[in-house]
């Protein structure tokens, strides 16, 4: 599913960015006491250099509210001015209620309409074009999108291929109509013939919580590298173009690219077939790892931070993931929400 903004559409933009990630950090020396590895091997082969990880007790709800509230407040807004709030993650704080809504709760947004988004690591982008669509077309006026994951809650802490590479963290946006700028297109698809390479089979009704599935690890992550790096590689590249080419503009015209921090090896193939400059790739994978939900909003924060999102700059950002799903998303930044 691919698609231009529309001439004539509401312009929508991000006004106001928040990420939250745990305080402890986890280097690859530390994993090296759990499973058989180094730092040297860990960098590299992903890049990695340290990932955060959540401390016992602690939630998805408890780093999204915190990233919330900081985005609100970049964009001037309380929660009640909020109407729609999506939380694109992979672990909520539990299977009901959605996470969405115990956030709505803590930020004062008492009426908006809430929901969860499983889409893995593209979750962020099915987020923020599904709130681009509610807003564009009058369903909301102002969206809060979460994007963030407690991966260290479902990793296998002695599997090597998984432990590596997964960290916890989370990034919010909000969404709101512009006089100027705002996204100008999107793409979203997905190939449900490779959930069977990155996928956690437990906890759903097919294989619910039992002794035996536990003991089993169903309910940790299960990842086949080999196709998931091959299908990263490949659809971080057509994602891009192809959301490129229906607006109409060319890498060259990117002031700013954010794909999934994944693996730096992943990401430097994109960039590398893409043709992009090093100095316009956001990278943080080195410090948080492969964050799911969270990456992009992590990333884009990291930007921000840093000085490097000017109002009128073109951002594009790509992610996939487990479904396996891909993403993309081409936005003029305009983070003043100068004109709304």
């Amino acid at each position: 599913m691919i698609g231009e903004v529309l001439p004539g559409s509401a312009r929508v933009a991000i006004t106001g960015v928040g990420a939250k990630a745990p305080d402890r950090i986890v280097t690859n020396h530390d994993l090296a006491e759990l499973v058989e590895t180094n730092d040297e091997w860990v960098v590299e082969r992903t890049g990695i250099r340290e990932r955060r990880f959540a401390a016992e007790g602690e939630a998805l709800s408890d780093y999204a509210i915190p990233a919330a509230r900081i985005a609100l407040a970049q964009a001037g807004l309380e929660g009640t001015d909020i109407d729609l709030i999506i939380v694109c993650t992979l672990t909520p704080d539990m299977v009901f209620p959605c996470t969405a809504a115990l956030v709505g709760d803590a930020i004062g947004a008492k009426n908006a309409a809430a929901y969860d988004l499983s889409a893995g690591c593209t979750g962020f982008v099915y987020g923020i074009a599904q709130a681009y669509g509610m807003i564009a077309s009058g369903l909301a006026s102002r969206a809060l999108v979460i994007g963030g994951d407690l991966l260290s809650k479902i990793l296998d802490m002695h599997d090597r291929g998984t432990v590596v590479l997964f960290g916890d963290g989370c990034g919010a946006v909000v969404l709101e109509k512009v006089a100027k700028g705002g996204f100008l297109g999107f793409e979203l698809g997905a190939d449900g013939a490779g959930g069977k390479d990155l996928f956690m089979p437990g906890g759903g009704s097919r294989i619910p919580a039992t002794h035996a599935s536990i003991d089993r690890g169903d309910h940790l992550i299960h990842m086949n590298g080999r196709e998931v790096f091959k299908f990263a590689t490949r659809i971080l590249v057509a994602s891009a173009e192809h959301t490129l080419a229906r607006c109409g503009v060319t890498i060259a015209d990117v002031d700013v690219y954010i794909p999934h921090q994944a693996n730096m090896r992943i990401i430097e193939y994109a960039v590398g077939k893409l043709g992009i400059p090093q100095e316009k790739v956001v990278i943080n994978v080195d410090r948080f790892g492969n964050t799911s939900g969270g990456s992009i909003p992590l990333a884009l924060a990291d930007a921000q931070a840093a000085g490097r999102l000017h109002d009128g700059d073109l951002v594009l950002m790509t992610g996939m993931g487990t479904g396996l799903t891909w993403g993309s998303a081409l936005i003029e930044w305009n983070g003043t929400g100068e004109g709304r």
